[in-house]
C-alpha cells in the first residue's frame, strides 16, 4: 500500500522545487542570504516546512548551512567548485579515450542522436530567460552518451556525482559568458568522437571543462 504524502512534506515539496529552480536560475545571488523567516513569510507556510526544504537544497550542494546565521547561496568562489572542475578535468578526457577505443557502432549511434537532441532543444525559457531544464537534460544526457562507451561503471558513476555537484557552476558560468558557442562545442566534439579521434576529442573536452572553471572565477572576480 502505498504511503500518503502529508500536507507539511508537500509544502515543503513545494517550497524546494520553487527555491530550487530560483537558485539554478539565478534569482538568487551568490551568498545571498536565506532567510527561513522571510521565505516563510514569502510562501505562507511554517518555518519547519522552509528549514525542511532548505535542508533538501544543502543536501544537494545548492545552499550553504551558516553557523548561527542561518542559510545562504554557496559563494562562486567557493574551494569545492574549482576542486570539482579539477576532477572533471582529469576524470573525464581519459574516460572519453576509453569511450573513443572501446565504443562500437551503437555508441556512435547514441551519440548523434544525443547531440541532435541537445542542438535541436532551446537553450532558454521563453517566459523566463533562465536555462531551460529540457536543455539541461540534453545537456547532460550528451556528456553522458560521450563516456558510455568506456563501459566502466565506477566512472560513469564518477561522472554522475560529479555533473549533480557542479550543476549550480554550470548556470552561473553560462550568465557570466553569454556569448560563448556552446553549440559549436559541443558539435566539435561529436565529430571528433566519430572520427575516433582520441587526442582531439580529450583535447576539446578539457578545453570545454576548462572554460566553464574560466568563467565561473570571471564571475567571482566581477
Amino acid at each position: 500500500m502505498a504511503r500518503e504524502t502529508s500536507p507539511a512534506s508537500s509544502r515543503s515539496g513545494r517550497v524546494y522545487e520553487a527555491l530550487r529552480a530560483g537558485i539554478l536560475g539565478g534569482d538568487y545571488e551568490p551568498r545571498q542570504t536565506l532567510s527561513p523567516g522571510e521565505l516563510a513569510t514569502e510562501f505562507g507556510v511554517s518555518l519547519a516546512v522552509v528549514r525542511e526544504a532548505l535542508l533538501r537544497l544543502v543536501g544537494e550542494g545548492l545552499a550553504d548551512r551558516l553557523h548561527n546565521r542561518g542559510f545562504a547561496v554557496p559563494a562562486a568562489d567557493a574551494d569545492r567548485w574549482q576542486e570539482i572542475a579539477e576532477a572533471r578535468a582529469v576524470i573525464e578526457p581519459q574516460a572519453l579515450r576509453l569511450a573513443i577505443s572501446r565504443g562500437d557502432l551503437a555508441w556512435e549511434s547514441r551519440v548523434r542522436s544525443a547531440h541532435h537532441s541537445l542542438s535541436r532543444t532551446r537553450p532558454h525559457d521563453a517566459q523566463t530567460g533562465h536555462l531551460s531544464d529540457e536543455w539541461a537534460r540534453a545537456h547532460h544526457d550528451f556528456h553522458r552518451t560521450l563516456l558510455e562507451g568506456c563501459a566502466n561503471s565506477a566512472l560513469l558513476d564518477t561522472f554522475e556525482r560529479l555533473w549533480d555537484a557542479s550543476e549550480l557552476t554550470r548556470r552561473w558560468s553560462g550568465r557570466a559568458a553569454p556569448t560563448r558557442d556552446f553549440a559549436g562545442e559541443h558539435a566539435a566534439l561529436e565529430q571528433a568522437c566519430l572520427d575516433r579521434n582520441a587526442d582531439r576529442a580529450a583535447e576539446l573536452l578539457a578545453a570545454h571543462l576548462g572554460d566553464t572553471a574560466a568563467a565561473l572565477s570571471a564571475l567571482d572576480q566581477g
